[in-house]
Parts: structure tokens; sequence; C-alpha cells
């Protein structure tokens, strides 16, 4: 169905007056994807817009960090459904720009419920990245049940206190969430909570995952059985290579297959099968480490 670009700022969001149009040619029953750049992008900032990076369809290939979520995602395929990339002003100090990210998430609110009231039949995924995950989840608050399907939370820059308020909202007992984390980001972890501090001193960051969370799955790319698990699945995730990187969430080649399967109305109960596998991999994992334990007893 393709992609439209649109920026929030203080006054709200801007789409050059193309949504409309593109909504009302969406099959009923038909998906849109909201894809959310987190820190440092900027709309209209040579070299760092988000819509000419990887919320584009043909990115900037000077980059090495730009690949086209868009692509990746399927949305250039007809039965793909309606992309939309959404900017935001992500530039500035941390702390700055964290702060920020709770209003623009009020933008984003205002854009999925202006969906809503024109195609309430649409299903609603959201994908983001490192502060764009405070964004996405700080607009469930002021969204209703069933207005967001799935979230795909990548390498999220927020506090697990904040996304089990959003998860109890009315909109977020309606969602099912992916986080994707990894000991990769442990550097930008780190960062992140000493210039953005934690609400209290015994909350962390979404990377240390919330397991007792409903509607919540976490995915840890860098262990060894969560590879394992997808491979269950019929995804090959590439093994693990690097020590730090805080874009592995969606550079790691087979990622994105799964994505795709989150968001796939075809397939409700992907996250409960990988939950599922996930399980039964730790299990296997535990019981092979108390089997080395007996023995070297």
């Amino acid at each position: 169905m393709g992609l439209i670009s649109i920026t929030a700022s203080e006054g709200g969001w801007c789409d050059a007056g193309r949504l409309a149009g593109r909504l009302a040619m969406l099959p009923r029953g038909g998906t849109v994807t909201i894809m959310i750049h987190g820190y440092r992008f900027a709309p209209g900032i040579r070299g760092h817009d988000p819509h000419g990076h990887i919320l584009s369809q043909h990115p900037d290939r000077g980059c090495w960090k730009a690949i086209s979520w868009p692509r990746h995602l399927h949305l250039h395929r007809a039965d793909g459904g309606l992309g939309i990339g959404f900017g935001w002003n992500a530039r500035g100090s941390l702390g700055a720009v964290a702060a920020r990210a709770f209003d623009i998430g009020q933008i984003l609110a205002d854009l999925i419920a202006q969906i809503r009231a024109q195609r309430p039949d649409l299903r609603i995924n959201l994908i983001a990245h490192s502060l764009g995950a405070r964004v996405a989840l700080a607009a469930l608050h002021r969204l209703r049940a069933g207005d967001v399907a799935r979230l795909v939370l990548l390498s999220g820059a927020e506090y697990r206190s904040h996304a089990r308020a959003a998860m109890v909202s009315p909109a977020g007992r309606g969602a099912r969430v992916l986080n994707v984390a990894s000991r990769e980001n442990a550097l930008f972890d780190l960062i992140f909570r000493i210039l953005v501090p934690a609400p209290m001193l015994t909350d962390w960051a979404l990377s240390a995952g919330i397991a007792d969370l409903a509607g919540w799955s976490d995915l840890f790319i860098d262990r060894p059985h969560s590879r394992t698990a997808l491979q269950r699945l019929g995804i090959r995730l590439r093994p693990h290579q690097g020590a730090i990187c805080h874009w592995s969430s969606y550079l790691r080649p087979g990622l994105f297959r799964l994505y795709r399967a989150v968001f796939d109305p075809d397939a409700p109960d992907i996250l409960d099968r990988l939950d599922h596998a996930l399980a039964q991999e730790s299990r296997k994992t535990a019981q092979k480490r108390a089997g080395w334990g007996l023995t070297l007893l």
C-alpha cells in the first residue's frame, strides 16, 4: 500500500494532506504500521532526517545503519497495508529529548485517534526504537481499548515502571507487546540511566525485561536459546557477533521476519508461540546447567 511521512512538532502533526486519502483506499480490516525512530534524528535536518533514513523506502546508503524499515516490513507490497514514518525532533541533550518524548507520545495518540475515527476497522501496529519506545508507550495513556493491536519495542530507552503504567491503561490492556533487548545495548542503558534518572532507585530499563506483565513478551536476542526458539518458529537469526551495539535489534538479519509475523493478522498466536518456545528452551538450558553441576560434584 505504500508509505507516507508524518512529522510531529509542538503544534501537532503534519502529513501534507495525504493521510485521509490513503486511509480511504485501505481494504476493510487492513493494517496501519506506524514506525517511530529514536534519539538524534530530526525531520528536515540534513544527515539526520529519519524520512531519508530508516523511515524511507530508499534510505541514504551513506550510513551503515540506514536500512529501510518500510521495505523490510514489506510495506511496499500491494498487500502490505499502509506504513507511516513518524518523525519528531529527537536532537538535543538526552535528558531534554527524553522529556520531550512524553509530549510527542500525546501527539502520536492524537494521530492514532484520528485514524481510528476515520477507519475504526483498521488494525494499528507500532514499531519503535530507543526513545521511540517512550513515545509509543506514552501514547497508550490517551487511547482507548483496541486502538493499538501490537507494539514492537527495539532496544527501548524507557523504564519498566513507565511501561507497566502504560500497559494497565485501556489501550495497553488490549495490546500485545514484543520487547526486543540485548546485552549489546548495556552501555547505552547505562548512559540512559545516568542522564535520565529512573523514577525510583529499584527501577530498571526495558532491557531487564518484564516477565510478569500480561500482554508483554521479552526477547533477548543475544541469548543462544532465543535463536533456537526462533528456529522452531521457522525464523533463522544470525548469531550474536558484537559486544556493543544500540541498533542490533533492527540490523541483525532475520529479525524483520519475526516483526512481520507479529504484525500479520493471519498469525494471531505468534507471540504466544514465541513465549512457549522461549520457555521450553530456557528449561532445557537450566537442566543442562544443573547436569553440569552434578558432573562437577
